[in-house]
């Protein structure tokens, strides 16, 4: 944990450091940059379950880009009609529309602590939410959980479904692993990616989460006892 904390230190926010893009008309920035960090695993990987359970006991507020692209859909909005024209069409919705959406939700939050839910899953993705956002996440975790058992996690919670069989499943983790792959490479050559092995019990699983966010905590109180008292941005290091 010690080793972790002492990683995770370099990964804070730096108040010096603009983290969102600010353009005319947009909601104001925040005063204290936001600590993001991208939540990765393929269908049937638990990350979702593991989100509730890192808000539930840290704050954190958790985003899911498909569900903020459904809420813009529901919404009846203009955005949210070309956001379902695009679906219907069978096309990818272009990465700009969720990076702008992902960043409206963060602007618009009371909270500075968010768990980014299922994006990104492409390199092109990554690269699209850098440049408008204009930062890196704090922070990546990544649930790792063999094919298998996300298969059949996948066919006992969406029982019923057409597609609810182990070819289909399985081209979907594979489409998944392609596309994502060099994602979690790019972090984990950058020191940011935390791994996760997703397997066991909700709360085996969560025993693993929890010092991570254990030691992010810890360090955004040293954080902001810090930039409260004025003073240079510390350099944290855990005994």
């Amino acid at each position: 944990m010690w080793r972790r904390a002492t990683l995770l230190s370099s990964l804070l926010p730096s108040s010096k450091a603009s983290v969102l893009n600010q353009e005319k008309g947009r909601i104001p920035k925040k005063e204290k940059p936001p600590f993001i960090t991208f939540v990765l695993g393929g269908p049937g990987s638990g990350k979702g379950t593991q989100c509730a359970k890192i808000v539930e006991n840290f704050g954190f507020t958790h985003l899911s880009a498909g569900d903020l692209l459904r809420n813009e859909i529901s919404s009846n909005s203009e955005n949210g009609a070309m956001i379902l024209d695009t679906i219907r069409e069978g096309k990818i919705v272009p990465s700009n529309v969720t990076v702008k959406l992902i960043q409206r939700a963060i602007e618009s939050s009371d909270n500075d602590k968010f768990l980014i839910d299922g994006f990104p899953r492409t390199e092109e993705n990554r690269r699209t939410y850098e440049r408008i956002i204009g930062a890196e996440p704090n922070i990546v975790l990544f649930f790792d959980c063999p094919e298998d058992e996300m298969v059949k996690r996948v066919l006992s919670r969406n029982q019923g479904r057409v597609d609810d069989n182990k070819d289909t499943v399985r081209k979907r983790l594979e489409v998944f692993t392609s596309l994502n792959l060099p994602v979690i490479n790019y972090y984990s050559q950058k020191g940011k990616l935390y791994k996760i092995r997703a397997v066991g019990t909700e709360d085996e699983i969560f025993e693993q989460v929890r010092p991570i966010f254990a030691a992010v905590e810890s360090l955004l109180k040293l954080y902001d006892d810090s930039t409260r008292s004025n003073k240079d941005l510390l350099i944290f290091k855990v005994p």
